[in-house]
């Protein structure tokens, strides 16, 4: 008698997924038919310029907004978040670009804002501040963030110092999926390779990450995924073996468009025409 081989056991869930999500303010629609997945320990790169529907779909994920369309799975489960609690309570954390942060408070205090920590009982009770001072220290430490003292306050942060504080308070209060809305925006080069070298240790650490960008100088270092939207659609969704820098930055561009542009512009304004010329330059950069 022989043994019967063992079944492979069967492929977990990704933490979160949407199919064919959408979503209509009465008449407007703000995103439509857009299906992506979000893994324990990948990166999930969502691009597009202004307009083209990130904003709406990170609300979706974080409880903002309910979706009109399509489903939204949480570890396999169809589910609704009707609040931000609920994506919480759920492991869905968002960083926003305002970051929700007291630029007056000091670093340990905004750390653990709106959970902290108490010790006594009755009218003696009171902050467990060196517990908050200690654990903001160690948790910064653990993602690699270096600071001078977490008594500063934090308007005495640079921004990429700011934006991975608000990283390390979302690992630290349990987020499974990590959703980070433009994080590199309005920073520097240093500043943003900074900010990308703590997505890439949020990963390695087994979150999924969702970086929304406009950039994909920023995301392709770090993603795994990459998925394109354009007013309110998704243009294409992509793993990193399928796509270089040079095609996701083409896309981003929109080439097709920028080659009708240039010869509806050779057309009127003639061959010869210096602007018809810088936009078939930048088609064929």
């Amino acid at each position: 008698m022989t043994d019967k081989p063992e079944a492979e056991p069967a492929a977990k869930p990704p933490f979160v997924a949407v199919r064919g999500i959408g979503k209509r303010f009465g008449g407007v629609i703000a995103l439509s038919d857009v299906t992506t997945e979000v893994h324990a320990g990948e990166v999930t790169c969502v691009l597009g310029d202004n307009g083209a529907g990130k904003s709406t779909l990170i609300k979706i994920l974080a409880g903002v907004h309910v979706h009109t369309e399509g489903e939204l799975l949480i570890d396999g489960e169809v589910t609704t978040l009707d609040s931000p609690r609920e994506a919480l309570g759920a492991g869905i954390a968002t960083v926003y670009q305002d970051l929700a942060v007291v630029p007056l408070m000091p670093v340990w205090r905004n750390f653990f804002l709106g959970s902290e920590p108490t010790k006594g009982w009755g009218p003696f009770r009171r902050l467990d501040v060196a517990f908050m001072k200690k654990t903001a220290k160690d948790e910064l430490a653990t993602m690699g963030i270096d600071l001078r003292d977490v008594d500063q306050t934090v308007g005495t942060l640079s921004g990429g110092e700011r934006q991975c504080v608000a990283i390390a308070r979302a690992v630290h209060f349990g987020a499974r999926v990590l959703i980070l809305d433009e994080p590199t925006a309005a920073l520097g080069v240093k500043q943003s390779g900074m900010v990308l070298k703590h997505i890439a240790k949020a990963r390695e650490r087994g979150l999924g990450v969702v970086l929304i960008t406009h950039n994909p100088h920023h995301a392709y270092p770090v993603g795994d995924r990459f998925m394109l939207l354009r007013r309110g659609k998704s243009i294409g969704e992509f793993t990193k073996s399928e796509i270089s820098l040079d095609e996701l930055t083409s896309l981003m561009a929109g080439r097709a468009e920028l080659e009708a542009l240039g010869e509806e512009l050779e057309h009127s304004l003639g061959p010869d025409s210096e602007i018809a010329k810088s936009v078939k330059a930048g088609v064929e950069a």
